[in-house]
């Protein structure tokens, strides 16, 4: 029987096996997946890329004057 991959958590970096068992995978616990998408929510990690269309629609509308 082959053992189970191991991966680093990405937030504590501690070992957890690849198992259906681990409940959080690939976190270790549910404290490390909360900061991890806590990170995500206040946009400390972000995804590299030109911005969006809605997002460039936002930034243009924001700086417009309204219409007479």
């Amino acid at each position: 029987m082959a053992t189970a991959p191991v991966v680093a958590c990405p937030t504590c970096k501690k070992p957890v096996p690849w198992l259906a068992s681990e409940r959080f995978k690939p976190f270790c616990s549910e404290r490390c997946q909360l900061i991890d998408l806590g990170d995500w929510a206040t946009e400390a990690h972000k995804i590299p890329g030109s911005p969006t269309l809605d997002d460039a629609f936002e930034d243009k509308t924001a700086l417009s004057d309204p219409p007479d």
